[in-house]
């Protein structure tokens, strides 16, 4: 629990650089024997690629350095819970564990699908709600603020 909280801070810290260029803010950090191997943050206001969720970035970085798709040895760190697509990475990925921060609960994300009876072949383990509070607000409040705007 320890480390879960440890790298869902360095999570988070990913997320704040998303306020500066007004992106939806999540982060993650993909870690390996206790190291860390690759993060991002969401860029896909800036980078204007559907595609560009903070997971999705970091399970590429993962890869390159790896040169390989396989990352079944590592743990991703994330703040918001992952949508289909992050969840689809994950799975292609093999990565061992997933731990996030705020559950999604305006859309179909990590848990619903591995809740359901729908054929995955690979399930990694999963933890959520570390740093739930911190990570939940951050999102929330940054919403409100577009909405006033």
């Amino acid at each position: 629990m320890e480390q879960d909280i440890k790298f869902m801070e360095i999570a988070y810290q990913e997320a704040l650089k998303c306020l500066d260029k007004d992106e939806v803010p999540v982060g993650a950090v993909i870690v390996k024997d206790n190291q860390i191997i690759a993060q991002a943050h969401n860029l896909r206001e800036t980078t204007n690629l559907a595609t560009a969720h903070a997971e999705v970035i970091a399970i590429n970085e993962a890869c390159k350095k790896f040169d390989s798709w396989y990352l079944d040895e590592c743990i991703l760190y994330v703040t918001l819970e992952p949508c289909v697509m992050c969840s689809g990475a994950i799975i292609n990925s093999r990565i061992k564990k997933v731990v996030f921060g705020a559950y999604e609960k305006r859309w179909l994300a990590l848990t619903t699908i591995y809740n359901s009876e729908s054929p995955v072949n690979h399930r990694p383990e999963i933890t959520g709600g570390i740093l739930q509070e911190k990570c939940s607000k951050i999102i929330k409040d940054y919403f409100k603020n577009k909405r006033k705007n």
